[in-house]
């Protein structure tokens, strides 16, 4: 029992590292709900507050350059679906602000960014590695479909349960492994995606509730943000886990073996003499 409380101790200490770079955006939210800077909107604010953190996470080497490059592609994805889903109506950003972008404050891109961010710091704070990864074909493939069906089902029937099944058959004998006080623990991959889309629904509530954005049922009062969105947490989760362990896997292991097939084919070449033609 002490082996386990110690575990469970060293876990939720580890996840909360992992969760740097979020706790400083919802703490930011929530100061600047009861707190006014004269001469700056609440939005501006919070987009400086974000990039300020951005920049130490790296320079006190919290961070990687690649980590870092990996983050900014989740903002500019993430940013992207905003730009989509506040002109369709689906939420919006109410207050003012100078960093506005179609409607759309860029401070937003770093929540998709920090989901990125604890993704990168758990998979080096926890060793994760995942047992039975499927094809990059079939993994990428549905990451693409997934997206798509984002923008899609405001225009066709929504593809979502057709996806949950294909990816009950694309993840089907993946697990993933971690270490936490150097005991190596596994879980199945759907169900680490699963938890990981919970805690971010709970902190969604939490964002709402601080008025970082605005559902259309919440903008007489609030309320609490529909189970339903636990569903698009989910697969944007997986979306995020597969961006990152498909980079991981062409940094570490294609283009070192298409490096090394180069400089044997190179080597295989015929030595000419100086004077040769």
């Amino acid at each position: 029992m002490r082996l386990r409380l110690r575990t469970l101790w060293l876990f939720g200490w580890t996840q909360a590292l992992c969760c740097l770079f979020p706790v400083v955006i919802f703490s930011a939210m929530a100061v600047t709900k009861v707190v006014d800077v004269p001469f700056i909107h609440r939005y501006d604010l919070i987009l400086l507050i974000c990039v300020a953190m951005q920049v130490a996470m790296v320079a006190f080497k919290l961070e990687t350059t690649d980590e870092l490059k990996v983050i900014t592609m989740f903002h500019l994805i993430g940013l992207g679906l905003e730009l989509f889903k506040v002109n369709m109506g689906s939420w919006s950003y109410p207050e003012e602000a100078w960093t506005k972008l179609g409607g759309v404050p860029l401070y937003s891109g770093f929540m998709y960014a920090s989901v990125a961010s604890y993704i990168c710091q758990a998979w080096r704070r926890f060793d994760l590695r995942f047992d039975n990864w499927p094809k990059a074909i079939r993994a990428v493939g549905i990451a693409v479909v997934i997206y798509a069906n984002f923008f899609t089902h405001h225009y066709v029937p929504d593809l979502r349960w057709l996806i949950f099944a294909g990816l009950l058959v694309v993840f089907y004998r993946t697990v993933v492994r971690f270490k936490v006080g150097g005991r190596t623990l596994r879980m199945h991959a759907l169900v680490s995606y699963a938890l990981i889309a919970f805690f971010i629904w709970l902190a969604e509530n939490i964002s709402t509730f601080l008025g970082a954005w605005t559902y259309p049922n919440q903008e007489r009062h609030w309320n609490v943000v529909h189970w339903g969105k636990l569903s698009s947490w989910f697969l944007l989760v997986i979306i995020s886990i597969i961006i990152v362990v498909q980079l991981k896997d062409l940094k570490y292991r294609v283009l070192p073996r298409a490096e090394a097939r180069g400089q044997r084919c190179e080597s295989r070449e015929p030595v000419m003499p100086d004077n040769a033609p």
